[in-house]
């Protein structure tokens, strides 16, 4: 699949695209994961009686999600509302999302067989998407990025063998290690998925594309290195020519920031349980152990996160300070020359419960640091 650059929309003065690449935004800038969702009653109110992945194919709503909390809160970009088991929604896996527990496979995968008979998705099963992002640009101004974004192989893979969201990842795990050639075969067959997906995000008009591992913090490093690395370095490969900022983000990956920085992107999000000065420098270590005389500023990537989600429970003072806190490890970072810039974000994603006023007033705070 070629990726249509006639889509691509010239930004001005956009903060987010300006700290990705290590320039100097206008402002801190912010977005939160799950921005678009539960902790909005506009949001509550338009998805009453509709299924989450039957709203995600919609055009109209997904882009009226999306553009929700960029209206109320003055983030510095949207994300767009989807989910990462769309592609396989879309390619016709027998999926859906049950509400208190997650993405639910119907049939998981067990053998062979069941793996070579997963479908692949094809651009025009996406088309859904591809027209919503459409209707979402026309509203964005030149200054707010669109984030597109993904699911990493790794996490797809874990859903669809364990048949839904896992404590312990043990079928997974098991898979890994007594058939390592059955799952690197699942591997090459979820990554074009993957790829494809972001490919048709980007053709329609993204401006930046996540990569969302959520589940690779239950790995080791050394079976990330040999079980999921490479098809990741493979994804950001594949989308590297559309010139955009790729992020990559997992939960509870402290040990594996500076493998995951080594898949390629130009962000690394970081959870809320490592100091972004020190996650900077773990990844600075690590690809310079990785590229041996590389010029030193390719070594320093642009940071993004790191606030505990529940940190907007905890009133105004506290909320406050933390920002500073968090704000302060991102600037040391840069003035070491171990990062590039700072994208700020929550360690994950808002928390349903979330006042919506906190997160406004959380967005203030943070652009006047």
């Amino acid at each position: 699949m070629m990726v249509d650059m006639n889509n691509r929309r010239a930004l001005k003065d956009a903060p987010i695209i300006d700290a990705a690449y290590g320039r100097s935004p206008s402002r801190r800038p912010v977005w939160f994961m799950r921005q678009a969702g539960r902790s909005l009653p506009e949001y509550r109110q338009v998805r009453k009686d509709i299924a989450m992945l039957d709203s995600c194919f919609r055009p109209d709503l997904l882009a009226e999600i999306t553009m929700q909390p960029v209206r109320r809160h003055d983030v510095d970009a949207a994300i767009l509302f989807s989910d990462i088991v769309v592609p396989l929604k879309a390619a016709g896996v027998d999926l859906d999302i049950v509400p208190g527990r997650g993405p639910v496979v119907e049939n998981p995968l067990r053998c062979s067989n069941d793996i070579e008979a997963l479908p692949d998705v094809a651009e025009e099963q996406l088309a859904p998407i591809a027209e919503g992002i459409g209707l979402i640009l026309g509203e964005l101004n030149e200054s707010q990025a669109l984030i597109g974004f993904a699911g990493a192989p790794f996490t797809l893979a874990s859903y669809l063998v364990e048949g839904g969201p896992s404590r312990n990842h043990e079928q997974t795990k098991a898979l890994m290690h007594s058939n390592p050639e059955l799952w690197h075969k699942l591997m090459q067959k979820i990554t074009p998925m993957v790829i494809t997906f972001l490919k048709a995000q980007i053709s329609a008009g993204v401006d930046a594309v996540q990569l969302f591992d959520s589940w690779a913090g239950f790995l080791t490093q050394r079976d990330y290195r040999r079980f999921v690395l490479p098809y990741s370095t493979e994804i950001f490969a594949a989308v590297a020519d559309a010139g955009i900022p790729r992020i990559h983000f997992g939960v509870g990956t402290g040990e594996l920031l500076g493998a995951m920085a080594e898949a390629g992107p130009e962000v690394m999000g970081v959870d809320w349980r490592v100091p972004l000065d020190a996650a900077a420098s773990r990844i600075r270590a690590s690809l310079a152990e990785a590229t041996p005389g590389a010029d030193p500023e390719s070594t320093a990537l642009a940071l993004q996160g790191n606030l505990d989600p529940a940190i907007l429970f905890s009133g105004e003072k506290a909320l406050e300070a933390e920002i500073k806190r968090v704000c302060s490890e991102a600037d040391r970072a840069i003035a070491r020359g171990n990062a590039r810039g700072h994208i700020f974000n929550l360690g994950h994603g808002v928390l349903p419960q979330t006042d919506p006023g906190m997160i406004t007033r959380a967005v203030e705070i943070i652009h006047s640091n």
